[in-house]
């Protein structure tokens, strides 16, 4: 996945919710409507969020030092993972409040009723852009796999990230629509305080699934399935090299790998050659997979009875 087209949802859905946090805030003075209060700040939560994502990929670009001799490509996950700390405190935690009090004290619409309609459905508009601009620029990396293994299983976490939050964001303003409807249609201020509460517990869920994904990236994940075969390939595919005793690969970030392999090689070569085969290996692997940044080789003579890893 391309930083490029996860910026650009990023920068996507910040401007539509900018404008959605500015109209929700002024239907909520309005209206005094809990599930417009709720949304807005919900709104103001996912711009946070999105500024996050952009200084989390500004600060992983960083140069490797002494002290982080890897680089900081994983500040990407750091910041996704604050991302859903985010969502869930000031956007779930704060609706759920808002719907307990809101049922346990109803008060209807009764002033600039048509405001929080009109309201929504203009951040529906704008919601539904931020998303069809983040399902294009995930179709381009996406293939053919589904969108649940694809938000499981990216490695880099801005466009997961937004996919969800911009999906949660309009069921969030389907219910905020339902409830303010409601309360309109009937006058009983707690079918606003519903449609809160529904709020609340989709941010939670959605912050649920984002912690857990982003807590495995940020524990190291291994390259998928795929890059695993093309590295094993292209190691095995050059002179000198008898088999692979084992293998080990970690995400340093997004766009790059670490790959580690002790690789049998005859016991009758020389040095020389095995440093020739080394290099050639190490060009194989990164023509192979190119986010393959840090290799490091290791020799040895095949002992099957010592061979207790399996390659992965």
């Amino acid at each position: 996945m391309s930083a490029e087209g996860g910026t650009k949802a990023i920068v996507a859905a910040l401007v539509a919710n900018l404008g959605i946090a500015a109209t929700k805030f002024v239907a909520w003075l309005l209206t005094s409507s809990s599930s417009m209060l709720a949304e807005s700040i919900h709104s103001v939560a996912d711009s946070g969020n999105q500024l996050l994502l952009l200084l989390g990929g500004k600060r992983a670009k960083k140069q490797a030092t002494p002290e982080h001799p890897f680089g900081y490509g994983r500040e990407r996950y750091i910041y996704a993972f604050i991302v859903s700390i985010v969502l869930f405190s000031l956007g779930g935690l704060f609706a759920l409040y808002e719907a307990w009090h809101k049922i346990s004290e109803p008060h209807p619409i009764e002033s600039w009723q048509w405001v929080p309609i009109v309201v929504l459905l203009f951040a529906i508009g704008l919601e539904t852009y931020s998303f069809r601009t983040a399902i294009r620029e995930s179709n381009r990396t996406r293939g053919n796999t589904s969108w649940v293994d694809f938000v499981r299983r990216a490695k880099a976490p801005e466009l997961p990230v937004v996919l969800l939050e911009d999906s949660g964001a309009l069921l969030g303003l389907i219910f905020a629509f339902f409830g303010v409807a409601l309360t309109l249609i009937t006058g009983n201020g707690v079918w606003d305080g519903v449609g809160t509460a529904a709020i609340g517990l989709l941010l939670v869920g959605i912050a649920a699934i984002l912690a857990v994904e982003t807590k495995s990236l940020l524990l190291g994940e291994g390259a998928d399935p795929e890059a695993t075969r093309r590295i094993e390939a292209a190691v095995l595919a050059g002179e000198g090299i008898e088999r692979i005793i084992h293998m080990k690969t970690l995400h340093l970030g997004p766009e790059e790998l670490l790959v580690a392999v002790k690789i049998a090689v005859p016991g009758s070569e020389r040095a020389d050659e095995v440093a020739r085969h080394i290099d050639e290996t190490e060009i194989r692997i990164r023509e192979a997979v190119p986010i393959a940044r840090v290799i490091y080789i290791e020799p040895d003579i095949y002992r099957p009875a010592e061979s207790t890893v399996t390659p992965g």
